[in-house]
């Protein structure tokens, strides 16, 4: 997978990236996490209007390989979610920072939530 990531994006240790989008915060999976999981044949996503915090898992996906738990990264309201995925979970593997994404949600704490994220390059070098 070669795909750039946006400038901006932040990741978790847990294999998650949230992108700031004005009040909102996109969030999805890495790549490194989409290589490991192989193809992607579903993903179940939270209701709009569910309220998570950081580190609260909100969504499951699976993959021919496996199903993974997927984290919060930052503490918020769903505002959004990506119907495409429900009738097309391989745009997860095609298009991991675009067309890819999980969900939208409205943060009040985003500034705390953010400690501990990692930059791109930095978050490379920890799963290297």
């Amino acid at each position: 997978m070669t795909q750039t990531p946006p400038e901006g994006i932040l990741c978790s240790k847990s294999h998650e990236w949230m992108l700031e989008e004005g009040d909102l915060v996109k969030i999805g999976l890495t790549d490194y996490a989409v290589e490991q999981l192989g193809d992607i044949v579903f993903v179940e996503l939270p209701e709009v209007g569910a309220e998570f915090s950081k580190g609260e898992v909100f969504a499951t996906i699976e993959s021919v390989k496996a199903a993974s738990e997927i984290y919060m990264p930052v503490s918020g309201k769903v505002v959004e979610v990506n119907e495409e995925l429900i009738n097309a979970p391989e745009l997860v593997n095609e298009d991991v920072w675009g067309k890819g994404w999980l969900i939208k949600v409205e943060s009040n704490s985003l500034q705390e939530d953010t400690l501990g994220l990692l930059e791109y390059e930095d978050y490379q070098e920890e799963v290297s």
